[in-house]
């Protein structure tokens, strides 16, 4: 697939609202509603129970294994124990990246109701499971990386033209010996594996009904409604005053709540949102810098910068450049 193509189609508001969509819920407020996944899924990570179950998947299969929310453009087994050596090399190309992403999205888009499993154009194969509260699809428990027999010489040497084709440079002879050490699993192998991935993701399920439950009862919903509006209109000139009429609240006793529950003040929050929208814009190469600082609601590039260092530690620029280069 051309590199360009992929990275545009990865990034389009058409594709992220495509998988949002595989809710099934009705919900018009997509942005708000994957925003919740993502707190939700991050608490479940977070929980012993995952911990615990992620680093048992990793010794018994020796493969890698995530927990996505439903709306994300991370690559999920990135910089996880058992990523395939191969798929290290392979990533520090930004046109690989978009191609992986691109698989990630088929996947989810299939596997919205059971399991599914996808082959990627290296021939390697990814699985997931969509982790379900009642309707409310929240996100995926994924592995792969894998291959289903020993790979041929004729195998490996597709992948390689695929990988020069998105212009990534590395020793064959490296790129083949991490090739050949991929993960093999059998048919046998494979169904357990799902099978495994379907209980825990029910298990995951009703700990996720737990959090939320609990994470309810803690946030005032006049809170819960001010956060909803921020993510909602956080690309446009957001203030403290039209957030406080929002939710009916005056700005001098909205600015003392929000702070109180959420422990920082609506400026730093609504940058925050703001910041994380702009990572995953990151991954573009196709988006400049200063485009990203607009899309995602900054009416200055050099606050953008600013505000973008003080969070990460780095420019934005440097955090693409550390980003593509793995």
């Amino acid at each position: 697939m051309p590199g360009a193509a992929a990275a545009k189609k990865v990034s389009s508001a058409k594709a992220r609202a495509s998988v949002v969509a595989m809710n099934g819920n009705g919900n018009s407020s997509g942005n708000s509603s994957g925003n919740n996944n993502r707190a939700l899924i991050k608490a479940i990570s977070d929980s012993k129970v995952y911990q615990e179950y992620e680093r048992a998947f990793n010794v018994l299969t020796g493969l890698p294994v995530s927990l996505q929310p439903v709306e994300t453009w991370q690559l999920p087994h990135h910089g996880k124990r058992n990523e395939n050596p191969f798929c290290v090399l392979v990533s520090q190309k930004s046109r690989a990246c978009a191609a992986c992403l691109q698989v990630w999205e088929q996947l989810c888009e299939k596997a919205a109701h059971e399991p599914q499993t996808v082959t990627c154009q290296s021939g390697l194969r990814d699985i997931a499971v969509p982790v379900r509260m009642g309707d409310r699809l929240i996100g995926f428990l994924q592995t792969g990386q894998l291959l289903s027999r020993k790979p041929t010489r004729s195998q490996f040497d597709r992948a390689a033209r695929v990988v020069a084709e998105w212009g990534v440079e590395v020793d064959r002879e490296e790129l083949r010996k991490a090739y050949y050490s991929s993960k093999v699993v059998t048919a046998r192998q494979h169904e357990s594996i799902v099978r495994l991935l379907v209980i825990f993701a029910q298990h995951l399920a009703m700990l996720g009904n737990q959090i939320f439950i609990q994470q309810k009862n803690a946030e005032p919903p006049i809170i819960k409604r001010a956060k909803e509006f921020i993510y909602e209109h956080h690309t446009e000139e957001l203030s403290l005053a039209r957030a406080a009429k929002a939710v009916n609240m005056s700005t001098f006793y909205f600015c003392k709540t929000f702070k109180k529950v959420t422990g920082i003040n609506f400026t730093d929050y609504l940058s925050r949102v703001r910041i994380e929208k702009a990572k995953n814009l990151l991954l573009n190469p196709n988006l400049r810098v200063s485009e990203i600082a607009f899309e995602v609601g900054f009416q200055s590039l050099t606050h953008f910068n600013r505000v973008f260092k003080k969070l990460l530690g780095q420019s934005p620029t440097e955090y693409r450049a550390q980003l593509l280069a793995r």
